[in-house]
C-alpha cells in the first residue's frame, strides 16, 4: 500500500479505517517475515532519525530494531545534545535534518512541537509520543488486540486511570476499528475532551464513553488497560494517588470483566500502584507482546511511509 508513502503519521486521526487496517495487515507480516528471516530490506541506504526530548527505553529500542531490520540506518538524537538544547527551533531543525535522512521520529512534550517539525520538514515525520497522544503505541496495541482476540469491531475496551496521552490515542483507534471505548477516570482525569469529542464523531456517541466509577468502566471489557498515574514531566503528588487509587487494576477490578478479557499496559508499570503484580504477570495479560509489537508496528509504519 503506497498511499501513505511521504505521509505524516502525527495522531491516530491521520489514518482512516482502512488505512489502520493496512498498517496492521503490514505489521503483522512484517513480524511474520522476521520469524522466518525474510525481511524485505525495504530502508536500504536511508538513514532515520530518532529525536528524544524525553528519556526513553522501549521508544527507542523497537525504533532502532525496526530500522535496523529494515535495513535502514537509525540515528538517535538527544535533544539536550542538538542546537535545540540551545534555542534553535524545532522548525529551524527539522529543516536541516530533512537535508540528511528520509524520516524523523520525535518524542517531546508538547504536540505542538510535532506540528511544527511536520510543517517544516520536507521529509515524513512520526509521533513518537507528546503529551496529547501515543499513536505509535496504540498501533502495537491493536495489533496485539488483534492477535489475541480477532476481529476487532465489536469489542470493548475499557481504560482505567489517568485519561492521559495513551487514552486519547485509544480512544481514537477504537473508533476507528469498531471497537467499544470507555475511560473510567476520576472527575478532573478525564481524557481530552476535542479528542473524545472526534471519536465520537467517528464511532457514535455511544461507543465512546467516559465514567467515573472503574467498575462500571470495565464491566464485560474484552480489553482491560491502564497506564502510569503519573506521567513524564508531571509533578508526582499524593493527592494524584488517592484520587486514582479506586481505579487501581487488580484481580477485584478484573473480575467485573469478561472472563477472558486481556489485560494491557503500555510501560513503564508501578507495580502495585496502578496495577498489581498478580494482574500484570498474570495469565490474561498480553502486557510483554504489546511491548515487542512495538517494533513490529514502527517497522510497518516506516515501511510504508518512506520504504523504497
Amino acid at each position: 500500500m503506497r498511499d501513505l508513502y511521504g505521509r505524516d503519521f502525527l495522531s491516530m486521526a491521520d489514518l482512516n479505517a482502512d488505512e489502520l487496517a493496512s498498517v496492521l495487515d503490514a505489521a503483522d507480516a512484517f513480524k511474520r517475515s522476521l520469524g522466518a528471516g525474510k525481511v524485505k530490506r525495504s530502508l536500504e541506504g536511508k538513514m532515520v532519525a530518532l529525536i528524544f526530548q524525553k528519556p526513553s527505553t522501549r521508544t527507542r529500542v523497537s525504533f532502532e530494531a525496526a530500522v535496523y531490520h529494515l535495513g535502514g540506518h537509525p540515528l538517535a538524537l538527544n535533544a539536550a545534545e542538538l542546537q535545540l538544547g540551545r534555542g534553535e527551533t524545532i522548525g529551524d531543525t527539522g529543516k536541516v535534518l530533512s537535508r540528511y535522512v528520509h524520516a524523523v521520529a520525535i518524542r517531546t512534550y508538547g504536540h505542538h512541537e510535532v506540528e511544527e517539525l511536520a510543517r517544516t520538514a520536507e521529509v515524513p515525520v512520526v509521533n513518537a509520543l507528546t503529551d496529547l497522544e501515543h499513536p505509535c503505541q496504540v498501533l502495537a496495541d491493536l495489533m496485539t488486540i488483534r492477535e489475541r482476540l480477532g476481529a476487532l469491531a465489536g469489542l470493548r475496551l475499557a481504560y482505567v486511570g489517568d485519561g492521559n496521552n495513551v487514552a486519547n490515542s485509544l480512544a481514537l483507534g477504537c473508533a476507528l476499528t469498531g471497537m467499544a471505548f470507555t475511560a473510567g477516570c476520576p472527575r478532573g482525569y478525564e481524557p481530552d475532551e476535542r479528542i473524545i469529542a472526534l471519536a465520537r464523531s467517528l464511532a457514535g456517541p455511544e461507543a465512546v464513553r467516559v465514567v467515573h466509577d472503574p467498575r462500571e468502566a470495565v464491566a464485560g471489557a474484552h480489553v482491560v488497560y491502564t497506564d502510569v498515574w503519573t506521567s513524564m514531566g508531571q509533578r508526582e503528588d499524593q493527592r494524584r494517588k488517592r484520587d486514582l487509587e479506586p481505579f487501581r487494576l487488580d484481580g477485584e477490578l478484573l473480575s467485573a470483566a469478561d472472563p477472558e478479557a486481556v489485560v494491557m499496559h503500555c510501560l513503564p508499570a508501578h507495580r502495585g500502584e496502578e496495577i498489581s503484580d498478580e494482574v500484570l504477570d498474570g495469565p490474561r495479560s498480553a502486557v510483554w507482546d504489546q511491548a515487542e509489537n512495538r517494533m513490529h508496528a514502527q517497522a510497518a509504519l516506516l515501511d510504508l511511509l518512506v520504504g523504497g
